[in-house]
C-alpha cells in the first residue's frame, strides 16, 4: 500500500478541515485581543465564550467551570499542584494509580519533594484500579484522588463512577485525566461525581497547544499562571483565540459523531484484535477485552523488540507506537505494562495501534498482514525464540 496508514491516534490526531476553517479567520482579520473593550475585540470574546459553552454542555457542566489551558499536561499539573496548595491546611495526602500518565506521576513526585505524601494504587492484570486498595489507602489527611478516565497505552477504562462515589462519601476531591477519553466516551461530570477533569484538543481532531480543565464551582483552586485577569483570574495570559475556537469546533463535531464513531472504531478494533490473536502465536492483548477505548488495541509479542517492529512497520508506511508518545525516546519498558504484571522481556515487545474515524478495514487487514510478516522475520533471528521452539517440541 503506497499511502501512509496512521494508527497512532492516541499520540495525536489530524486536525479536521472544518476545525482549521473555523480557526483561520482568528489568525488574520479577527486578530483582536478578547480582553480589550472595543467592539472588534469583543467579537473574539464572544467566540471564546461560545467554545466554552460547547465544552461545558458536552460534560453537563456549568459554563463558568471550564478553563482553557495549553493542553492536558498543564491541566493535570494545575489540578494537582493547585489542590495541594489550596487544601494543605486540611491534609497532605494524595491518591493516584501506578498507570497514570507521566503528567500526573511526575507532578506527584514533585509534590512529594514538597511535603506531600502520595499513595500509588495497584491495578489488576487488565489495568483496572483495585477499588479495595483505594478504599484502604484513604486517610483523614487525604485531600485528592486523581485517577485517569482511560489509559493512554492499553486503553482500559477505569470504574470512574465508583471512584467518584468513594471520593464523595469521604469528602475528598476527585480529579480525572480524561485526555484519552474525552471525545471517545460520553462523560457527565455530575453523574460521575467528578470535581476536576483534564482534556487536550489534539486528541480529538482539534489543534495542538490547547486544552481545558473543568473545575467544579466552589473549589478553592487558585491561579496556576499569574500575570493577568484572564479565565476569571485563574489562568493569566492572552487567550489563544484560534486554538479555543478550534477546540470548541472539534468538541462540537466529536459530540455530534460520538455514537457513529464508537460503533465503527469498535468493530474495526475487534477485527484487529481477533486477527492478531488468532493468527500470530505467543501474543497477548494488553488491557481489558471489553472495558477499553473504542479505538485502542495494545499487544505484546514474545521474543521480539518493539522498537524493531515499529521501525519495520514504518518502512511499510504504517505509523504505530509502543506506548506513550511522551516517553517514546525511553529504552525502559512501559510502566503501565510492568504495573499489569508483564515481565520486562515481554513488555519490551509491545505495540499500540489506535484507530480514527478515517481508518478503513482495508488498512487494518494490510497492517495485520505486515505485522505477521515482520514478527515472523524478527523471531527467525531470535535465539530465544529458537530455543523456546526446540524445548517445546521435545
Amino acid at each position: 500500500m503506497d499511502k501512509k496508514i496512521y494508527l497512532d491516534n492516541a499520540a495525536t490526531t489530524a486536525t479536521r478541515p472544518e476545525v482549521v476553517e473555523a480557526m483561520l479567520p482568528y489568525f488574520t482579520e479577527k486578530f483582536g485581543n478578547p480582553s480589550s473593550i472595543y467592539e472588534f475585540a469583543s467579537q473574539n470574546k464572544k467566540a471564546v465564550d461560545e467554545a466554552r459553552t460547547i465544552i461545558a454542555n458536552s460534560l453537563n457542566a456549568e459554563i463558568s467551570d471550564i478553563y482553557f489551558t495549553a493542553g492536558g499536561s498543564e491541566s493535570d499539573n494545575w489540578a494537582l499542584k493547585a489542590t495541594a496548595e489550596a487544601y494543605a491546611s486540611k491534609g497532605n495526602h494524595i491518591i493516584t494509580s501506578k498507570v497514570e500518565h507521566h503528567a500526573i506521576l511526575h507532578t506527584c513526585e514533585y509534590l512529594e519533594k514538597h511535603g506531600f505524601e502520595v499513595s500509588y494504587i495497584d491495578v489488576d492484570e487488565n489495568g483496572i484500579l483495585k477499588l479495595d486498595e483505594l478504599k484502604k489507602a484513604i486517610r483523614p489527611t487525604t485531600i485528592l484522588i486523581s485517577i485517569m478516565f482511560a489509559n493512554n497505552e492499553i486503553g482500559t477504562i477505569q470504574p470512574i463512577k465508583e471512584i467518584g462515589e468513594i471520593a464523595r462519601e469521604n469528602n475528598i476531591l476527585f480529579h480525572t485525566d480524561a485526555v484519552q477519553a474525552y471525545g471517545q466516551l460520553k462523560i457527565d461530570v455530575n453523574e460521575l461525581n467528578i470535581d476536576m477533569l483534564s482534556a487536550s484538543g489534539h486528541k480529538f481532531n482539534g489543534p495542538k497547544g490547547i486544552g481545558f480543565l473543568y473545575i467544579r464551582k466552589g473549589l478553592k483552586i487558585k491561579s496556576f499562571v499569574h500575570g493577568g485577569a484572564q479565565e476569571r483570574h485563574r489562568r493569566a495570559g492572552t487567550e489563544n483565540v484560534p486554538g479555543i475556537v478550534g477546540i470548541g469546533k472539534a468538541a462540537e463535531i466529536a459530540m455530534a459523531t460520538l455514537e457513529e464513531r464508537q460503533q465503527k472504531e469498535t468493530a474495526l478494533r475487534d477485527m484487529l484484535i481477533q486477527r492478531v490473536l488468532t493468527e500470530i502465536p505467543y501474543t497477548r492483548l494488553n488491557g481489558d477485552r471489553t472495558k477499553r477505548l473504542p479505538n485502542n488495541a495494545n499487544f505484546s509479542f514474545q521474543f521480539i523488540e518493539g522498537e524493531s517492529l515499529l521501525i519495520m512497520l514504518d518502512m511499510q508506511n504504517i505509523c504505530a507506537s509502543s506506548g506513550s508518545a511522551c516517553t517514546s525516546g525511553s529504552l525502559d519498558p512501559s510502566h503501565v505494562l510492568l504495573a499489569i504484571g508483564l515481565p520486562h522481556e515481554i513488555a519490551h515487545g509491545s505495540l499500540r495501534l489506535t484507530l480514527s474515524h478515517d481508518t478503513t478495514e482495508e488498512e487494518i487487514n494490510y497492517t495485520v498482514d505486515k505485522i505477521k510478516d515482520i514478527v515472523a522475520k524478527l523471531r527467525s533471528m531470535s535465539p530465544l525464540y529458537e530455543d523456546y521452539v526446540k524445548n517445546n517440541q521435545r
